[in-house]
C-alpha cells in the first residue's frame, strides 16, 4: 500500500500529546485519500500531526476498515473514533456510495469499523455533515445563531444544514432539480470544468442554485466549500442570491473536526 503521512510545521509526533487537552480523533474518508488526525475540540484544530494513506482500490468496506484501523494505530488513540464516509449514512449503515466501491451499500459501518479496531465506539457520518458541524462550531458559521447551510462545490455538490448548530443530516441538495436539471449538473466545479465557464459565468448558475435552496430553507448563511472555495474571491462576489455567502475556513481539516467532534458528541436530535 502507498501511503504519504502528512505534518503540520511545528507539530508533534503521531501518539504524542500536551497534557490537559479536550482531544478526539476525526478520521475523514474520501475517494483517494483516509485521513486522520487528533482534534483539539475547543478550537478544532488539529493537534500535532495529519496521517494520511491512499484508498485503497477497490474501496471494499474491508479494505478501507483496514486503512482506517492502520491510522489509529499510528497515532496510539485507544478512544472513541468518528469516521466520514461519501455515503448517506443512517444509523450506522451506509446507504448510497459516493467515489467509493459499490458494495459499500447496505453495509453496517459502525459495526465493521467497531469490529476492526476492537470493540470501541465509533460515529460514522457523512463527510459533508462532519464539514458542515465543524464550519458551524469553529469555522465560517460559528458566530451565526440560525440556519446555516454548507455546501461543498467538487464532482458533485455536498449539502450540510445546521439549525443553531443542530445538524438536520443526510441531506442531499445535490440533486435538487433546479430549472429542469439537477443543481450539481448545473453548478458543481465539475459543471464549470466541463463547460469551461469562467468564473463569472458560473456565479450564474450557482445564483440559480441558491436562490432555489433559500427560496425553500430561508437560510442565515452559506458557507462556500470544496477546492474551488480557495478561489472565492473570483466568483462569490458576482453571485445575485439574497442570502449571505462566505467561504469555508477549515479547508482539508472540515471533515476530521467534524468527525472527532460526533465521536464525542450527539449530533443528531
Amino acid at each position: 500500500m502507498t501511503d504519504a503521512a502528512q505534518q503540520e510545521p511545528g507539530s508533534t509526533p503521531a501518539g504524542t500529546l500536551p497534557a490537559g487537552g479536550n482531544h478526539a480523533l476525526g478520521i475523514d474518508v474520501g475517494g483517494s485519500g483516509v485521513k486522520g488526525g487528533i482534534v483539539d475540540l475547543d478550537t478544532g484544530q488539529l493537534v500535532g500531526e495529519r496521517q494520511k494513506i491512499l484508498t485503497p482500490q477497490p474501496s471494499t468496506p474491508t479494505a478501507v476498515s483496514e486503512t482506517v484501523h492502520e491510522i489509529v494505530k499510528r497515532f496510539e488513540w485507544d478512544g472513541p473514533v468518528g469516521i466520514t464516509l461519501p455515503s448517506v449514512v443512517t444509523a450506522g449503515v451506509a446507504r448510497s456510495a459516493a467515489n467509493i466501491d459499490p458494495s459499500w451499500i447496505g453495509t453496517d459501518a459502525a459495526e465493521l469499523f467497531s469490529r476492526t479496531l476492537g470493540g470501541r465506539s465509533v460515529a460514522v457520518l457523512n463527510d459533508a455533515d462532519a464539514a458542515g458541524i465543524a464550519e458551524d462550531r469553529y469555522g465560517a458559521g460559528k458566530d451565526v445563531d440560525g440556519v446555516v447551510v454548507l455546501l461543498t462545490f467538487g464532482t458533485g455538490i455536498g449539502s450540510a444544514i445546521l439549525n443553531h448548530g443542530v445538524l438536520l443530516p443526510n441531506t442531499e441538495f445535490g440533486h435538487l432539480e433546479v430549472h429542469g436539471k439537477e443543481a450539481e449538473h448545473r453548478a458543481s466545479s465539475a459543471a464549470k470544468e466541463r463547460h469551461d465557464w469562467s468564473y463569472e459565468r458560473w456565479a450564474k448558475e450557482v445564483s440559480r442554485v441558491l436562490e432555489t435552496y433559500e427560496a425553500l430553507l430561508w437560510p442565515d448563511l452559506f458557507i462556500a466549500g470544496g477546492g474551488i472555495s480557495r478561489k472565492a474571491d473570483k466568483w462569490i462576489p458576482h453571485l445575485t442570491n439574497r442570502t449571505p455567502v462566505v467561504a469555508a475556513t477549515l479547508r482539508n481539516t472540515a471533515g476530521i473536526a467534524g468527525a472527532a467532534l460526533a465521536s464525542v458528541t450527539s449530533i443528531e436530535r
